[in-house]
């Protein structure tokens, strides 16, 4: 094993402040690029729902529900 105690793994050999904010960092970016992209999903699927429901309701016809509760504007 490469440190003897738990204590010397987390003391990295004197650069425990640089790896673990490192490592710190990282996991913030990552969480924070997979929060972003759920935030932006949602965002889009909205915009489609809404063109949607704007299509049909330019069209003259009511939007057909999906099983998901969305609309689309398919016959």
């Amino acid at each position: 094993m490469a440190f003897d105690t738990f204590q010397d793994f987390l003391a990295m050999g004197g650069h425990a402040p640089y790896v673990w904010s490192a490592w710190g960092l990282t996991a913030v970016l990552l969480l924070g690029a997979v929060f972003h992209a759920r935030f932006e999903r949602r965002q889009v699927l909205r915009q489609l729902q809404r063109r949607a429901r704007r299509d049909a309701h330019q069209a003259g016809r009511q939007p057909i529900q999906t099983s998901r509760g969305g609309s689309t504007n398919e016959a």
